[in-house]
């Protein structure tokens, strides 16, 4: 649910249809509540859950995965650095996640075409946190909770309370997506500029 409309736009975590269908691309946005976290690994185990028909660890409805895998905490910490990893290698397992609820993804980098099919679809956003800052960004964990899959380490599904948690958004529901704008935006400043 959107708790503030002034600039950036607050979100209290799990996001609902309203959340999702206001969002824009390029639209700055802090994040409050619990995220999940999941790489590679822990995807397709989830994945894997789904074509079986079990159970999954944590419902997706409304929920927003972060990708990143977090460091172990330092004294005082609720988390280590914990910083986007590039999203691509999620791109396999994003859209059966979308389809069974998931409304939000956090990382880096750009998405494929049937990602942002799915989000069209099925109203999901793609956030991106800035990388390099993983540091500063586990500032904003205030709690780090093990949900799943502890074998896979700091790869394993953590729910992490945040607060003011800064993303930006970078593909919405309506084809938005900020890299391919930016890209033209440059495109086209060069061309005038011969």
């Amino acid at each position: 649910m959107r708790i503030g409309a002034e600039d950036p736009i607050k979100l209290t975590t799990p996001l609902d249809d309203a959340d999702v269908v206001s969002l824009r691309s390029g639209d700055r946005v802090r994040i409050h509540g619990f995220i999940y976290t999941a790489r590679d690994a822990a995807h397709a185990r989830l994945i894997e859950l789904i074509r079986e028909g079990g159970p999954l660890p944590f419902s997706l409805e409304g929920q927003v995965i972060y990708y990143a895998g977090p460091a172990p905490a330092r004294p005082g910490m609720a988390v280590g650095p914990c910083g986007p990893t590039t999203s691509y290698r999620m791109d396999a397992y994003a859209p059966a996640l979308i389809e069974h609820g998931l409304r939000g993804m956090i990382g880096k980098g750009s998405r494929g075409e049937a990602v942002k099919e799915a989000m069209r679809r099925h109203r999901a956003v793609y956030f991106a946190a800035v990388g390099g800052a993983a540091a500063l960004l586990s500032r904003r964990v205030r709690a780090c909770e093990l949900v799943a899959y502890e074998d896979l380490g700091p790869e394993a599904i953590y729910r992490l309370q945040v607060e003011d948690f800064p993303v930006v958004v970078i593909n919405d529901i309506y084809g938005g997506d900020l890299y391919e704008a930016g890209l033209q935006h440059y495109r086209r400043d060069r061309r005038d500029n011969r």
